[in-house]
C-alpha cells in the first residue's frame, strides 16, 4: 500500500509530503490546480520516463519519494530479494531524481537501479486507470489485453505468441528452401562438375609437394651425376685423391708418435678424417648408382604437374589450396543436400503448428470462461449506470488461420437499451455511455487484480447526475479491498471518498514568485466547503452547503 509521498521542485510544486491512508481518497480542486500532477509524479517514481522539462523552473533539479508497505505481497517481496533490493520493516522506497542535464537516477531501497528495474517493482505496486481508457477501449488489442489480464492469461498468451513465431519461422524456411531448391538446380550441377573433376584429379597436398621435389631432381640429374663422378674421382681415384693423401699424412705421423706424443691428438682427427671421407666416398658411389637418367619419368611428372598448374588456373586456385577446395565443395554439396530435405522441414512445421494450435485452444477456453464472467459483470453494472435492459458482450471471434494472439479476435460489443442488438462497441456507444462502460469495466478488472493501490485519473468524464454517484459508491466499494485514490471534478464522486483532499495553485505576484501548487488533506467542514464549491460554482450559498453537507452525511451512512 502507498504510505508516503514526498515531492520536491516537480512542475509546480515546490515541496509536498504526503500521508496516504487506506480506503477511497478523492482529490479535488479548480481546472488547473495540479491535480495530475500526483500522478505524473507517482508515474514517474515507478519507471515512467521524464526529462529535464519536469523541473519546476529555476530549481536544479526534481526529486520523488515514496515509500509503499508492503504487506501480504510475497511476490514483490521474492522479486526485491532476488534483486538484492530488500529494504526494512516491509517496506519499499522508492526514489527518483531528475536533473537539468536530463539525467535521471533511480533507487530502490537506497539501491541504485535501472528505469527497468524502477518500472518492473512498480507494477507490483500501483495500477493507473486514466481518462485515455476510454478510447483505449475502442481498440481490438486494448479489449484483447484487457480480457486476458481479466482471465490471469497473460502467461498463456505470451507462450502463444511465442508458439505461433515459431511456427512462422519454420513455414518461412520452408519457403525459403523450396525456392532455393529450384534455383540451386544449377549450382548443384555446377558442384557436382567441379567435384567430379577435382575427385578425378585427386590430388594431395603431399603429392603435389613430392612431384616438385622429383621433377626438380629429374629435370637437373646429368648435373646431379656429374657432381657425383667428379667427387668420388677427387676424393677416391685420382693420384691425388684426398683419401689417399690423408692417408699418407696419417701414416707418416704415426710413425713419429714414439717421439712425440702431441701427436696424438692430430693422429686421432686424421683418423675420424679417413673414415668420414670414406663414408662420403661410399654414399655417392650409392647415389650415382641409383641417379639413372629416366626420360619417361620426367616426362610423366611434367605432365601430372601440368594437369594440376591446368585445373588451378580453372578454379582459380593455387595448386596448394585444390585439396581444400574439393573439401569446401563437398561440404556445400552436403549442405544443400541437408537444406533440400523437405519432407523434415514440413514435419518440423506442422509440429510447430500444432504446438501453436494446442496452446492457443487452451487460450482461447480460458477468454471463453472469462468472456461469460466479465460479460454478466458489466451488463450488471450498467444496470445501476442508467442504462437499463443494456447489455454487454465478450465476443470471441473466430480467425480461420489464427494469429500471434491467438484463435479468435476479441471484440467488446454492446446493447445500450433494451432491446436493441448487440453491436461493436466502437460503433454503437456515446461518450457518455463510452465513459460508463470503461469505468465499470476498469471497476471489474481492478478487483481481480493483486496490485495493491489503485488510482483514476479523471476516468468519470462525461458521466453526472445519479450515475456520478452510483460511480463513487463503487469506487468507495473498491476502496474496502483496496486503496483507491481518484482524481475528480463531480462533487457526487468527491462526497463518497473516505478522505479527501484538496489541490490548490497560488503564486505572490507582488514578489514576482512563480505559481506553485499545494495539497490540502481537509476535514469535515472544509469537505463541505469544496463539494459545496463543486457544486455551486462561483458563488456558495447556504442552501449549496447544506446540499453539500447532505451528500457526505449520506455517503458516511452507507
Amino acid at each position: 500500500m502507498l504510505k508516503h509521498l514526498s515531492i520536491k521542485d516537480f512542475v509546480i510544486v515546490d515541496q509536498i509530503e504526503l500521508e496516504f491512508m487506506s480506503g477511497f481518497t478523492v482529490l479535488t480542486g479548480e481546472t488547473g490546480a495540479g491535480k495530475s500532477i500526483l500522478i505524473d509524479a507517482l508515474m514517474l517514481a515507478v519507471g515512467e520516463r521524464g526529462d529535464a522539462s519536469l523541473i519546476r523552473q529555476g530549481c536544479d533539479r526534481a526529486e520523488i519519494n515514496v515509500t509503499f508497505h508492503l504487506v501480504h505481497m510475497p511476490d514483490l517481496m521474492r522479486w526485491l530479494a532476488a534483486h538484492d533490493l530488500q529494504g526494512d520493516d516491509d517496506l519499499c522506497l522508492m526514489r527518483r531524481i531528475i536533473e537539468t542535464s536530463g539525467r535521471s537516477r533511480n533507487y530502490i531501497n537506497g539501491h541504485s537501479v535501472t528505469l527497468q528495474q524502477l518500472r518492473m517493482a512498480g507494477e507490483f505496486l500501483l495500477s493507473i486507470h486514466s481518462q485515455h481508457a476510454h478510447q483505449a477501449l475502442l481498440q481490438k488489442d486494448a479489449q484483447r489485453e484487457l480480457l486476458d489480464a481479466f482471465s490471469g492469461a497473460q502467461e498463456a498468451a505470451r507462450a502463444v505468441k511465442a508458439a505461433y513465431q515459431q511456427w512462422q519461422d519454420c513455414c518461412q524456411h520452408r519457403i525459403a528452401m523450396e525456392q532455393r531448391a529450384a534455383e540451386s538446380l544449377e549450382k548443384r550441377e555446377q558442384l557436382e562438375w567441379q567435384q567430379q573433376e577435382l575427385s578425378t584429379l585427386n590430388v594431395t597436398l603431399e603429392e603435389w609437394q613430392a612431384l616438385q621435389t622429383d621433377h626438380s631432381r629429374l629435370s637437373h640429374v646429368a648435373s646431379l651425376l656429374e657432381a657425383a663422378e667428379s667427387g668420388i674421382e677427387v676424393l677416391s681415384e685420382s693420384e691425388t685423391a684426398a683419401l689417399n693423401q690423408v692417408n699418407l699424412v696419417s701414416s707418416q705421423l704415426r710413425h713419429l708418435l714414439d717421439y712425440d706424443s702431441q701427436l696424438k691428438p692430430i693422429v686421432d682427427l686424421l683418423d675420424s678424417a679417413q673414415i668420414q671421407l670414406q663414408e662420403s666416398i661410399y654414399e655417392l658411389k650409392h647415389y650415382r648408382q641409383h641417379l639413372d637418367l629416366d626420360p619417361q619419368a620426367l616426362q610423366e611428372i611434367e605432365q601430372r604437374l601440368s594437369a594440376i598448374h591446368a585445373t588451378a588456373r580453372k578454379f582459380r586456385v593455387t595448386p596448394e589450396d585444390l585439396p581444400t577446395l574439393l573439401q569446401t565443395i563437398t561440404q556445400q554439396l552436403a549442405t544443400l543436400d541437408s537444406d533440400s530435405d523437405i519432407d523434415q522441414l514440413k514435419a518440423q512445421e506442422a509440429a510447430a503448428e500444432q504446438q501453436y494450435r494446442k496452446q492457443a485452444q487452451a487460450l482461447s477456453a480460458i477468454r471463453q470462461k472469462a468472456g461469460e464472467s466479465l460479460s454478466q459483470q458489466v451488463s450488471a453494472a450498467m444496470q445501476t449506470m442508467a442504462m437499463t435492459g443494456g447489455q454487454f458482450s465478450v465476443e470471441l471471434i473466430p480467425l480461420e488461420q489464427g494469429n500471434a494472439y491467438g484463435l479468435e479476435q476479441v471484440e467488446f460489443q454492446v446493447a445500450a437499451h433494451k432491446g436493441v442488438l448487440l453491436r461493436s462497441l466502437a460503433k454503437v456507444a456515446s461518450g457518455g455511455e463510452l465513459s460508463r462502460i470503461s469505468l465499470a469495466i476498469q471497476v471489474i478488472t481492478s478487483k481481480i487484480g493483486t496490485v495493491p493501490t489503485l488510482i483514476f485519473d479523471e476516468v468519470d468524464v462525461g458521466i453526472g447526475g445519479q450515475v456520478a454517484e452510483i460511480v463513487g459508491k463503487l469506487l468507495k466499494k473498491l476502496g474496502k479491498e483496496r486503496q483507491v485514490l481518484c482524481i475528480t471534478h463531480l462533487p457526487q464522486v468527491a462526497a463518497t471518498g473516505d478522505h479527501q483532499w484538496q489541490v490548490v495553485k497560488s503564486a505572490d505576484s507582488a514578489d514576482n514568485q512563480p505559481v506553485v501548487s499545494k495539497i490540502n488533506v481537509l476535514d469535515k467542514q472544509q469537505r463541505v466547503e469544496e463539494i459545496a464549491r463543486m457544486l455551486g460554482g462561483i458563488k456558495i450559498t447556504q442552501a449549496t452547503r447544506q446540499h453539500a453537507a447532505e451528500m457526505l452525511h449520506g455517503s458516511a451512512g452507507e
